[in-house]
Formats: C-alpha cells, sequence, structure tokens
C-alpha cells in the first residue's frame, strides 16, 4: 500500500554497514585522518557533506560515499547520533539540526559536493532552512545533490498518478494540521534551489523499498513518462543515485524522476529501445 511518507519523501532510519565510525564534534568539525589504505576505492578525495546522515537514506549515502573513497562529513540532529556508530573512525559527524544555520556553516568548510535530505517535518520550514542554509555557505563550484519526491516539479509538465495526488490532496493538510509534516515546506525548499545559480541536482525518488542494490536507477525528466510507472526504487539505489550524480554534470539543473532499474517498466523501455 502507498503511503504519504514514501510517495512524499524519503523515509529515514537505521541501515547496517560494516564497522565505519564517526567523531561527534557538535558545533565543531573534528576531520579523522582518512588514508588511502583504509578506502575501498581511491579514485577521488573528494570531500563530502551529508546532511541527514543518520537516516536510512543518509546510511547508505554514507557507505557509496566511503566506497568511493570520499572523505564524509555527516550532519544529524544530536539525538541521532549513536545511529551512525556503525561508521566509526571513518566519517566526521557534526550533531546539530540540519536548519541550523552555524552547523551547516561549520559542515560545508572545505567541501566539493553536499547531499541534502529535504525533510518537511514539523511546521517550522525545516526543508527550507535546510537548503536555504546550504545554498547560502556551499562553496560557489561545490555540487550540491538534493533528494526529494515526485511532487516537486521543475518546469510543470510532469503528469501525477491519481494515487498521489489524492494522497498530497487528503493527506497533505492533514499532516500539517497535526503539525506532523508541510510538504509546502519542501516545495519552497526546491523553489530556492532552482532559482539559485549553484551546481545543483534535484533528484526526485519514487516510492521506495528495501533489499539489495539493483543498480543504478534510471530516470526522466517528468514524471508521467512510461518508463517510471513501476514507481518503486530500492532505498539503496536512490543513495547510489545521489552519490554518483555528485560527479555527472549531465545531470547539473536538472531534477530527475527516477524508479529502479529492474523494475517492469524499466526493462519495458530497455526492451523498446532495442527493438528501435
Amino acid at each position: 500500500m502507498l503511503s504519504i511518507a514514501r510517495l512524499a519523501w524519503p523515509n529515514h532510519g537505521a541501515n547496517d554497514f560494516p564497522a565505519l565510525s564517526f567523531v561527534a564534534a557538535k558545533a565543531f568539525v573534528i576531520w579523522p585522518v582518512v588514508t588511502g589504505d583504509d578506502r575501498e576505492d581511491t579514485r577521488s578525495a573528494m570531500r563530502v557533506c551529508i546532511v541527514g546522515a543518520s537516516g536510512k537514506l543518509g546510511r547508505y549515502m554514507v557507505g557509496h560515499a566511503l566506497a568511493r573513497g570520499y572523505e564524509v562529513v555527516g550532519v544529524c540532529r544530536e539525538q541521532s547520533v549513536g545511529k551512525l556508530d556503525a561508521f566509526k573512525g571513518r566519517i566526521a559527524v557534526i550533531a546539530g539540526a540540519t536548519d541550523n544555520r552555524e552547523v551547516i556553516r561549520r559542515a560545508l568548510v572545505g567541501c566539493d559536493g553536499v547531499l541534502v535530505v529535504l525533510v518537511p517535518w514539523g511546521v517550522h520550514r525545516y526543508s527550507t532552512g535546510t537548503a536555504q542554509a546550504v545554498l547560502d555557505y556551499a562553496s560557489p563550484d561545490a555540487r550540491l545533490v538534493f533528494s526529494c519526491g515526485w511532487h516537486i516539479s521543475l518546469d510543470g509538465q510532469d503528469v501525477y498518478p491519481w494515487k498521489l495526488r489524492a494522497i498530497l490532496k487528503v493527506f497533505g493538510p492533514l499532516a500539517r494540521l497535526a503539525r506532523l509534516a508541510d510538504v509546502g515546506d519542501q516545495v519552497e525548499a526546491c523553489r530556492r534551489v532552482f532559482a539559485s545559480d549553484s551546481r545543483w541536482t534535484v533528484v526526485r525518488g519514487s516510492d521506495l523499498e528495501e533489499g539489495e542494490s539493483q543498480g543504478l536507477p534510471v530516470w526522466s525528466r517528468h514524471v508521467g513518462d512510461p518508463i517510471l510507472a513501476s514507481n518503486r526504487t530500492r532505498r539503496i539505489d536512490f543513495a547510489l543515485f545521489m552519490v554518483a550524480a555528485l560527479e555527472n554534470d549531465e545531470l547539473v539543473h536538472e531534477a530527475p524522476a527516477i524508479v529502479g532499474c529492474q523494475t517492469p517498466s524499466a526493462l519495458a523501455a530497455a526492451a523498446r529501445n532495442e527493438d528501435a
């Protein structure tokens, strides 16, 4: 069954990775020493900040980033730092609200790329505050990659499934009334990203599921493309797409809507391309 949480924004929580590590820094950045021998892949020395590192999507991104040899700084709420215990010795962690401008300013020092989980929890413009802080403090040439759901539209040309429209229409106002979430906050956050001159990408996720990686998701510029019809992506692969986007300049100023590469709609599209 589809849920507002899974359609409108990625869920968050714990995942398992091999023992890696964290350095708790609160308001201060502490850079651990990461040598070539510690890296699984030494292709790049890119320094990446992951804003929202303690959630499910965030943890997967940490794992993918480390596998590529990146130096990682994670930002998460102080009460969630313990979720990053599996990463000890491999990353630095700054504890604080992701919409705290001072926390973000310190976290982005020296970062070549920033991966941002935009979560519209509460009714205090959490996503907007997070996005604006990243836009304000990231290096001008840094790659910025934001996550959101299909409901975000870059150009208004998306054609949404009726179930998603119904869920947003009914449960969106209820979530705000209950002061649980504000989908409009994520919309405003992305509007600010789209209007910026930074090197941004906004990755729009479909409904998510757990499971082993199936590979890099496929994407389209618009929801409604038949390739996206399956509306299903492994969360680990959503994270893979986010991390891969850091070094894919073709995605600069794009808002790709993604779907799992092994879903029926993706496979059908591949078969059509082979027959063409």
